[in-house]
């Protein structure tokens, strides 16, 4: 039924009651009329006008739904969707708006894929040259300090010998931006090794108290999906040091039901969701690469906690010999959290075929 026809036989029910009431209530109007048939005129033309209310309301509930989601709908959180019943025009708008949806999501995963893959590849090529170009040029700086010092009289030694360490720390420097810029380890050797340097590293470099809980048995997964997992830890290792004003970190990998889950638990003062700023958003686009649905809910009394899909925690990490690795917290390896702190759950969800096609 068109929205017209629809309008039409609500308003005809409640004039439709309304006459028929009319006709067989044992109810007059004189002439002039009194009080008591005015108060029930009354009384009945506020029936109708209620009735036609929420009639109408009934009637229009489809696109008031339909309004809500347009105005909250998020191409980063896709799948959000009406239910189109009936063939009116109603429900075309709404099958009309559910498609247009889809092809949007569609294009904007397709566009995402693209700039990361790019901006992937172009990280790999400044990690390159700065291993190339800078790195061997101070090598080279260095050396040419070190035989000077060792010609050099011992009052201008000492200064030498600051110049190589200040050139030692700058490289040093170079080759932590170049690890973080493409972490040729987890080529190499890697996603739990290539997690397990990364949080050796920023809890060297922010006294972070990092624990980690890995699955021993994760099954092998694609190379999109191990460097989206490694970025998304890689952001929220930064946010708990820089923004949440956290002391402990747990990082936890598993898989479970298909799909790999990952997440990331600190202690920190959590996250306002509508304030969400470019490295979640990029966390989002992300996870849409792989197929994934990453979401951050508050989560009082446990920090904030970030999983991509087809991880979560499990046993603490163990360094050789069966003690716990480097940067782990106990008990457990569980990251504890203040109280009267909010949290933040962040989680993400992916196939462990990889992206979707």
């Amino acid at each position: 039924m068109s929205l017209f026809w629809r309008i039409f036989a609500l308003n005809a029910v409640v004039l439709g009651t309304a006459t028929a009431l009319l006709l067989w209530a044992p109810v007059t109007v004189s002439v002039p009329v009194v009080l008591t048939e005015a108060v029930i005129l009354v009384g009945g033309l506020a029936v109708m006008l209620v009735a036609n209310v929420a009639l109408l309301r009934l009637g229009l509930a489809p696109l008031e739904r339909l309004t809500r989601l347009m105005t909250t709908v998020d191409l980063l959180r896709p799948g959000q969707r009406l239910p189109a019943h009936g063939g009116g025009e109603v429900a075309e708008v709404i099958r009309t708006f559910n498609a247009m949806l889809e092809r949007l999501e569609q294009e904007r995963a397709a566009s995402s894929a693209r700039v990361l893959l790019a901006q992937e590849a172009e990280r790999r090529r400044i990690a390159q040259e700065l291993h190339d170009e800078v790195g061997q040029s101070m090598t080279a700086i260095l050396l040419g300090l070190k035989r000077a010092a060792d010609d050099a009289p011992e009052a201008l030694r000492r200064d030498l010998h600051e110049v190589q360490e200040i050139t030692r720390d700058s490289l040093d420097e170079v080759r932590r931006l170049v690890r973080r810029l493409r972490p040729g380890v987890l080529d190499d050797l890697g996603l739990v090794s290539a997690l397990t340097s990364l949080t050796e590293e920023i809890a060297t470099h922010t006294g972070l108290k990092i624990a980690r809980r890995f699955d021993a048995d994760l099954p092998a997964l694609d190379p999109e999906t191990e460097l989206v997992l490694y970025r998304v830890v890689q952001e929220s290792l930064t946010n708990a040091a820089r923004h949440a004003d956290a002391e402990r970190v747990t990082v936890a990998l598993r898989a479970a039901d298909g799909a790999v889950v990952l997440s990331v638990t600190d202690d920190g003062c959590g996250i306002n969701a509508p304030c969400e700023g470019a490295g979640i958003r990029g966390m989002r686009e992300r996870a849409l690469l792989i197929g994934g649905t990453l979401t951050i809910t508050p989560a009082a009394g446990t920090g904030t906690p970030v999983a991509p899909a087809g991880t979560r925690a499990t046993t603490p990490a163990t360094a050789p010999g069966g003690r716990l690795a480097a940067g782990t917290t106990t008990p457990g390896g569980l990251a504890t959290r203040p109280a009267g702190r909010a949290g933040t759950h962040v989680r993400l969800t992916a196939p462990l075929s990889g992206k979707q096609p």
